[in-house]
């Protein structure tokens, strides 16, 4: 008698992305943020499907994607996060594909107008500060700075991470500073840009911010995959490498506010 055996087709590879859901510029469930557009031109040029695990960008972040099993499967939940600073500790990561900086942004008629650099901002006199509200997230470089020149009344701190998965970064420019609830605000470069251009009805200036002796601004930023999986990091480089040009225009469309990349940093 001649025994026969189902033939168990081979998985087939996707390109497996850990993302928030809620986080524009840089990702969203909708897919129409840059890294999500990025990820899916890396896909293309390896020949997979893009598969998502959605997990709000926050404490625990990693731990709930990028290192969690997955039940349903012999596997992970998912295999590279798109943007993480480079060399981050909690992964290996690829070369930068894009290197950015903090910026100010407020809005063109409200008093800011001669404000070209951010040395223009912090020359202001105690009669000029006077009322001054500059929105910042808590314990980043913009509010270390507002802190290191005696910004201390004029500064309005917002929760870096909030509870709340409704909320994001963007905000902060598309609802408070549209709406006159502070005159400006200084935070990551992708947001300010990317906010900015989409605001109706305003027009706004964003003012790129240098760093300084003891405050770093600008960050260079990677895809990430899990310590151990460097034959899956060179993969995705490869295909970095090849799309630079089309990753660069897409960064560009975006207004994401860019400086010349510095792998070392």
């Amino acid at each position: 008698m001649l025994l026969t055996f189902p033939v168990i087709a081979e998985e087939q590879a996707v390109f497996r992305v850990c993302a928030d859901p809620n986080n524009l510029p840089f990702s969203s469930e909708a897919r129409d943020g840059f890294e999500n557009r990025i990820a899916d031109l890396l896909a293309k040029d390896l020949g997979m499907p893009v598969a998502y695990t959605w997990f709000p960008q926050r404490m625990g972040f990693i731990r709930n994607t990028l290192k969690a099993k997955d039940p349903t499967r012999d596997g992970y939940k998912c295999d590279v996060v798109m943007g993480v600073p480079h060399n981050y500790d909690r992964a290996i990561t690829t070369e930068p594909y894009y290197r950015s900086t903090y910026a100010l942004v407020y809005v063109k008629g409200r008093g800011l107008d001669d404000v070209k650099t951010v040395a223009d901002l912090l020359s202001f006199d105690d009669a000029r500060k006077q009322g001054l509200r500059i929105g910042v997230f808590e314990r980043t470089p913009a509010a270390q700075l507002l802190a290191q020149y005696d910004f201390y009344d004029q500064t309005v701190a917002y929760q870096t991470m909030s509870g709340d998965p409704a909320a994001y970064p963007g905000e902060l420019v598309e609802k408070e500073l549209v709406a006159g609830k502070i005159d400006a605000a200084i935070l990551w470069g992708p947001i300010a840009g990317y906010f900015a251009k989409q605001a109706k009805d305003v027009e706004m200036v964003i003012v790129p911010l240098q760093s300084r002796p003891g405050i770093r601004f600008d960050f260079s930023i990677s895809a990430a995959v899990r310590h151990g999986d460097g034959d899956r990091k060179k993969e995705i480089q490869s295909a970095l490498d090849r799309n630079a040009g089309a990753i660069k225009a897409l960064l560009e469309e975006y207004n994401v506010p860019l400086l010349p990349i510095n792998s070392g940093s």
